[in-house]
């Protein structure tokens, strides 16, 4: 039976690295991260270089996942942030709440949200958790580092995004097993539930950013996005965050409201707050803008 569920949970696993959603194991039945901390760190192997935590090692690669799942029946994590995804999380009231019917759950504070804000509930894929409550799969924006909110949509609201992960889909704990309910393809993060997410300070660090000279006001405000996300990338995560940031303002190159120069200027300086060496963000950015190029159309963007 154990080896059943371990074949299960390593097959569910390759199927989200397929989707490219990084994944990391889990306590067999439990919802905390299966790595080592900081304390034990052994200081080798993925750690060579100093201690990486979950969202750095969670991974794509086939291989160091059928590695990692050979040896137990590990729930799977999903790094929200590196795997580009924004998770609404619906749920459930506590325990000594629940006989209370004041207590309205995540999804009906959802819905009320949708309802004031003149916004349809949006159709996307959706998990069951184990608890009851309810999993909204969206993609992340190209602009911007969404990072993880607590209770900012409402009571019983949170997000995953940067810095958060959930329990995949397969996993199961002492109260119940994580379950697709809605297949539906996953969408895009509503505008207006970017809106309401997105901090208003503006780091006063981009003051120092190469300025843009005749950018559309969006390309602008894409390319000021991205920098800051790059520059405030931390360690085993910033080549990843600059690859994904030259390839969201390619197709700004492409259709000619962002010059090539005043991207690679702005996004190697900003790898070069991150930490970075200048080979590695050349090497990065050159890759990254010519497939970004390539793969946009030449017409302006919207």
């Amino acid at each position: 039976m154990t080896h059943d569920r371990t074949t299960a949970l390593l097959t569910a696993a390759l199927d989200l690295a397929a989707q490219g959603w990084a994944v990391f194991p889990l306590r067999p039945g439990d919802k905390r991260p299966a790595l080592h901390g900081e304390r034990s760190c052994p200081r080798s192997g993925a750690c060579v270089s100093g201690h990486l935590k979950w969202e750095s090692r969670a991974t794509t690669d086939p291989d160091r996942i059928r590695r990692a799942w050979s040896t137990g029946p590990f729930n799977i994590g999903l790094a929200t942030g590196p795997s580009g995804l924004v998770v609404i999380d619906l749920d459930k009231p506590k325990t000594q709440d629940k006989g209370s019917t004041d207590t309205p759950d995540g999804v009906t504070t959802f819905e009320a949200l949708c309802e004031r804000s003149g916004q349809p509930v949006p159709t996307t894929r959706t998990i069951r958790t184990a608890s009851g409550g309810r999993h909204l799969y969206f993609t992340a924006p190209s602009v911007g580092r969404l990072a993880n909110t607590a209770s900012k949509l409402g009571p019983l609201v949170d997000t995953r995004a940067w810095g958060g992960y959930v329990v995949a889909p397969g996993s199961t704990t002492p109260t119940g097993t994580y379950e697709v309910t809605d297949p539906s393809p996953i969408a895009e993060l509503p505008a207006w539930l970017y809106d309401v997410l997105t901090p208003c300070q503006v780091s006063r660090s981009l003051t120092a950013m190469p300025s843009t000279t005749r950018a559309s006001r969006y390309a602008s405000a894409a390319l000021k996005a991205e920098t800051a996300a790059v520059a405030g990338a931390g360690e085993g995560v910033r080549n990843w965050t600059l690859v994904r940031a030259a390839r969201a303002l390619g197709r700004f190159i492409a259709s000619g409201d962002l010059s090539r120069t005043e991207v690679e200027d702005a996004l190697k300086w900003a790898g070069s707050t991150a930490g970075l060496r200048e080979s590695e963000c050349r090497s990065a950015l050159t890759s990254a803008l010519n497939w970004s190029i390539a793969n946009n159309p030449s017409g302006r963007a919207s």
